[in-house]
């Protein structure tokens, strides 16, 4: 009973909650508010689509933060394999919201276009209230980007994050790769409604306004697919990446009395893996011996945060390589 009460502690599954999340709610939430009174101070249908699309990332963020501290409960009797899904679950009710705003936006851009807008004033607050907006996006961006980084283990540093960032996306976390998706697109949605506010005050080519927020839209629309995408093969369960793969073999054959890796499944659950395995021993070792050598293997692995659980199966080695010998000379050098 003692365990149960300390796994579904509020306050420590919050703070284990992913903090790009819960940083992109409050930052968006502010930027969707002061964007809102913006365009209803000047009439700006651009100005609009950002306050949409800022107020379907606070919501989403919302519902990420939320599943990303369930997600991080611990295994029960009912659930063996943990909750790590649960936040696929919860991105998916984003992608749901990401959806109809973007749908509300390309609608609005279509009206613009057919119907421009009278703005009347308020350019200098439109972009304030837009530089603001890119300098807490891009703050929130680059939090992403440095949070995949510590996730996939990179070791990226200065200008290299960037780059990092976006060759390791689809190893990180679901949450954080939501936060770093959307907020790609708000920085440029942002740059795109500051252009379409200035290039409207100062020109006669007022339909850019409707086709600036037709694009903002479609970008939306790119997000909602990509996230949609990523999480619906998270929830039917997928393979850890290849590079995972090789780590946990390489892990495994550190072990001097492992001959070989008869089997070996490695799925991925929210932003943990489960190994399970059959590993072939050198022959006439006791069960006794045998017994700690899977046990000494699986404490191994688990020493890796991203491992949530171990399944080590032991057998004699059947005198047949089922992995080839670079990953012993490997560990070996």
């Amino acid at each position: 009973m003692e365990h149960t009460t300390q796994q579904d502690n509020f306050f420590t599954l919050v703070k284990r909650g992913n903090k790009s999340s819960a940083v992109a709610m409050a930052g968006n939430a502010v930027i969707a508010a002061t964007k809102g009174v913006a365009a209803a101070m000047s009439g700006s249908g651009t100005m609009f689509a950002s306050a949409m699309h800022s107020l379907a990332d606070a919501v989403n963020q919302g519902f990420v933060f939320i599943g990303s501290i369930l997600s991080e409960k611990k295994p029960t009797a009912r659930f063996p394999t943990g909750f790590g899904r649960v936040i696929n679950l919860f991105c998916m009710v984003a992608v749901i919201v990401v959806t109809i705003m973007a749908y509300e936006t390309v609608k609005e851009g279509w009206h613009l276009i057919q119907h421009p807008a009278v703005v009347h004033g308020g350019l200098w607050l439109n972009i304030a209230v837009l530089v603001v907006n890119l300098a807490i996006d891009g703050a929130i961006l680059i939090k992403a980007m440095k949070e995949i980084n510590v996730e996939t283990n990179s070791l990226a540093k200065g200008s290299g994050i960037f780059f990092g960032a976006f060759k390791n996306v689809r190893r990180a976390a679901p949450a954080t790769r939501l936060v770093f998706y959307e907020d790609l697109v708000a920085v440029s949605g942002a740059l795109l409604a500051l252009t379409a506010v200035v290039v409207t005050a100062i020109t006669n080519f007022a339909a850019l306004d409707g086709l600036t927020t037709i694009l903002i839209g479609l970008l939306m629309f790119v997000v909602g697919f990509r996230v949609g995408f990523d999480n619906m093969v998270g929830l039917i369960g997928v393979a850890a990446p290849k590079d995972i793969e090789e780590k946990v073999i390489k892990m495994i054959f550190s072990d001097t009395a492992v001959t070989d890796i008869n089997k070996i499944r490695i799925t991925q659950e929210g932003r943990y893996y489960h190994v399970e395995s059959y590993v072939e021993l050198c022959p006439g070792l006791s069960l006794a011996d045998a017994d700690d050598i899977k046990f000494r293997i699986r404490d191994h692995l688990m020493t890796d945060p991203d491992i949530a659980d171990v399944t080590i199966g032991i057998i004699e080695d059947n005198g047949i390589k089922d992995w080839p010998p670079l990953y012993r000379e490997e560990v070996v050098k």
